[in-house]
């Protein structure tokens, strides 16, 4: 009977680098940089700042919080295994890597739903909102994100260390996820292809469906307004989520839904770096750069700062 990890894998070689590349290196310092800079500024604004206390900066400050996690997951060992001969990680690295990429995986999806609840709430029953979207409704939600992603990653993780892996085991990737890790496993990988499957239905699919009824309640709300200000005021308040959530939703759907032939170790690479990486860096960007509020609290903190 086949064992938890029965050839006693100690790491993996991951054959997305090259031989130590110092471009690659100051691309992701680069990109994980401009990731903690901009994601620790929305934190520190949320919670410096009463006029972002609201329900929409609440659940931004956690979107924050999972993308700062997302890039510390694997932008650290990246830049650790990009100036060396030979990039690998352990065995356990591997799992814990995966472990915590999923539970961020599971926790974004969710909160994205719920952000897109609350947009809901604020533009079609903006005389119930304050009764909606009460505080300890608020921190429960949040709460429900985090355990969702916990519990979807555990799932994975666990089936995960049962896999079995031949001779010199490798990842045609750069960190560790559940994709790569199937393609390279040896023994029997239909339970984990049906738990991602599943998984994608009601982790994934589920959210994404809720966040496009949401909207297309909102996009009849708005234009059965009166006024043209009122109507882009209440899309401008949309606007920088939706473009968030069809970014994240896309990536995601392309990385773990793929065909499993037609796409190439560097093309299934840069879908990745794309969804773990690349997004994580730019949330707070598109949430920022047309926010008032935001700038308007920047500029507070500054002006504070500076005296």
């Amino acid at each position: 009977m086949e064992g938890m990890n029965q050839t006693q894998v100690t790491e993996f070689v991951l054959l997305g680098f090259s031989h130590g590349q110092p471009f690659l290196f100051a691309l992701f310092l680069a990109i994980y940089l401009a990731t903690l800079l901009g994601n620790s500024a929305i934190l520190s604004l949320v919670s410096l700042d009463p006029h972002l206390h609201s329900p929409m900066y609440f659940f931004l400050s956690h979107l924050s919080c999972l993308d700062l996690c997302y890039s510390s997951v694997t932008v650290p060992k990246i830049l650790a295994n990009a100036l060396r001969p030979q990039a690998t990680i352990s065995y356990c690295g591997c799992l814990v890597q995966m472990f915590f990429l999923m539970w961020c995986a599971g926790a974004e999806c969710a909160l994205l739903a719920v952000m897109a609840y609350d947009r809901y709430a604020a533009v079609c029953q903006p005389l119930h909102y304050a009764q909606a979207m009460s505080r300890s409704t608020c921190a429960m939600a949040a709460a429900g994100c985090w355990l969702w992603g916990l519990l979807d990653s555990a799932v994975h993780t666990l089936l995960a260390a049962w896999l079995s892996f031949r001779g010199a085991a490798q990842l045609q990737h750069i960190f560790c996820d559940v994709p790569p890790l199937l393609g390279a496993a040896c023994s029997n990988t239909r339970p984990n292809e049906l738990a991602l499957h599943v998984s994608s239905i009601f982790v994934g699919l589920s959210p994404f469906l809720l966040v496009v009824i949401s909207y297309l309640c909102i996009l009849v709300t708005i234009l059965g307004m009166p006024l043209a200000t009122s109507r882009r005021k209440a899309f401008s308040t949309c606007s920088a989520h939706l473009l968030v959530v069809t970014l994240y939703f896309t990536a995601a759907n392309l990385n773990y839904n793929r065909p499993s032939s037609g796409y190439s170790p560097a093309a299934d690479t840069l879908v990745s770096v794309l969804y773990c990486i690349i997004t994580p860096m730019l949330n707070p960007l598109i949430y920022s750069l047309r926010n008032q509020e935001v700038w308007e609290a920047l500029r507070k903190v500054v002006r504070v700062s500076g005296c």
